[in-house]
């Protein structure tokens, strides 16, 4: 495709402002914005502030919306992070794009495993490690930094912008849908096409342009058996114990083969449609590579179709952990009086978070109580969110995917993806636009692991994109 004459220019500017771009991602970087510790709550404030100074400095009218307190586990209230909300332009002429991002990281230390400091910027053989590298700091700024390069290269913004960065998405996006639903006559008001920017691409090769997510479902199932620990010389084979009943119920949950054993957990999962395997086979994913990328003993499935439907359009169940177990080395002869099992189910289009809940709280306790023993259950519901489905065929994903194919010289892959993002469901339900998820990211890059990284390659071709989708969307409709 013959690339407009106002992107070449941008595409050069862009090329040429490399090392300022990542010096502006080691500064990002080295702010220890972890929204899950209450330590580092003043820094990830001070990443939504440093965030707010750059925008304005952009000409962009910005408000820092409170979303009030965080009650923790142990009572402590804590102040949440602003929300920042930006605008650029109100040319009724143009249409208007709102860009969602997130200012927060997942906790990470050199302890864990990094090779290096995780909030210190590493650049080596092309690319770039810290923590928020790629999840997602380096993508936020790519935002940024494409509305800067319009306004280098003196050429006029092709739409309105707008962007909503939160700075607690790690941390369940608490505040956010209460402020989204308040403003929806007022920040979201002339809004007509809203983009996240917050994804990895499949593999490393092929970008992706996401258009599903499945939502999720968390659950504590506690077993009681005593008042106390008990010595297990003493009091083994006398008293039902609670770990035993506790690894029973959550190996009932799933079979060897990950398939859902919770009764009626598949009656509104829609059928699979005959043209979709035909879909997912066209997608650029080799099951060798990705089985070596995570390093897996083995695969529950070998083959590319069944692999990706298991991942992406069905629901899958994890269990997480256990607490109240004796979980440290050496040797404890105890009998636990009280354990609790953490798992989540990732649920699909069409099924109900409340119903699956109610499905998985009689489940658990009928097997109880087929097993016939005398431990007390307890279930108890964590966070959820529902899935997201958006349509491929829009005119804005077309938009799209121009802009992918004018800065890659490829078609992209429109995919699903596994994981859960409650914020675009939110969105999609308050404002009714239409939603697409960019995927700036490499599917290597290890985000929420160690040694997370951005390819420099993807960091730069990040923002011309950006640059590249703003305007086919201003295209749209002419």
């Amino acid at each position: 495709m013959t690339v407009p004459g106002v992107l070449n220019v941008l595409f050069k500017y862009v090329d040429e402002n490399k090392s300022r771009y990542i010096e502006n991602l080691r500064e990002a970087v080295a702010i220890r914005s972890i929204s899950s510790l209450e330590e580092w709550r003043d820094e990830t404030i001070k990443m939504v502030n440093w965030t707010a100074d750059r925008l304005r400095k952009l000409g962009f009218q910005v408000s820092l919306e409170n979303i009030g307190m965080q009650v923790l586990s142990n009572g402590t209230k804590l102040q949440l992070p602003p929300v920042l909300l930006a605008t650029l332009g109100n040319d009724p002429k143009k249409k208007t794009v709102c860009i969602y991002g997130h200012l927060d990281v997942q906790q990470a230390t050199i302890g864990d495993g990094w090779d290096t400091d995780p909030f210190e910027l590493v650049e080596r053989n092309g690319k770039v490690y810290g923590r928020g590298s790629a999840d997602d700091k380096g993508p936020v700024l790519s935002c940024l930094h494409a509305v800067e390069a319009f306004q280098k290269i003196n050429a006029d913004l092709p739409v309105n912008v707008k962007f909503i960065f939160e700075a607690m998405e790690e941390s369940g996006s608490i505040g956010l849908g209460e402020l989204i639903a308040r403003e929806k006559d007022r920040f979201f008001q002339n809004v007509d096409y809203i983009c996240v920017c917050d994804g990895s691409s499949l593999g490393k090769d092929v970008p992706c342009i996401v258009y599903g997510l499945r939502g999720f479902c968390f659950f504590y199932l506690t077993v009681e058996c005593a008042s106390q620990d008990l010595h297990s010389g003493i009091h083994g084979g006398a008293v039902c114990e609670a770990m035993t009943d506790l690894v029973y119920l959550l190996d009932s949950l799933v079979d060897k083969d990950g398939k859902l054993l919770i009764t009626d957990i598949y009656k509104d999962v829609i059928p699979l449609q005959p043209e979709e395997e035909t879909i997912y086979a066209k997608i650029d994913f080799n099951v060798e590579d990705y089985s070596r990328t995570v390093n897996a003993t083995k695969l529950l499935h070998n083959d590319k179709v069944k692999l990706l439907l298991n991942t992406w359009r069905y629901p899958s169940l994890s269990i997480h952990g256990i607490e109240g177990a004796h979980s440290e080395s050496g040797e404890k002869s105890v009998i636990p009086a009280k354990v609790t099992g953490k798992f989540s189910i990732r649920l699909v289009e069409n099924q109900k978070v409340e119903d699956v809940q109610a499905s998985v709280i009689k489940y658990l306790h009928k097997k109880l109580e087929e097993r016939g023993r005398a431990t007390k259950i307890k279930v108890s519901i964590g966070g959820s969110g529902a899935a997201w489905k958006e349509n491929p065929n829009h005119p804005h994903y077309s938009a799209a995917m121009r802009a992918i194919t004018s800065v890659y010289k490829i078609d992209a892959d429109l995919i699903r993806a596994g994981g859960s993002m409650s914020v675009i469901t939110t969105l999609q339900q308050i404002t009714g636009k239409n939603i697409i998820n960019l995927a700036l990211s490499s599917g290597d890059d290890n985000t929420h692991s160690q040694n997370e990284k951005m390819n420099i390659e993807n960091y730069m071709n990040g923002t011309k994109v950006i640059a590249a989708y703003l305007y086919e969307v201003s295209q749209l409709n002419k």
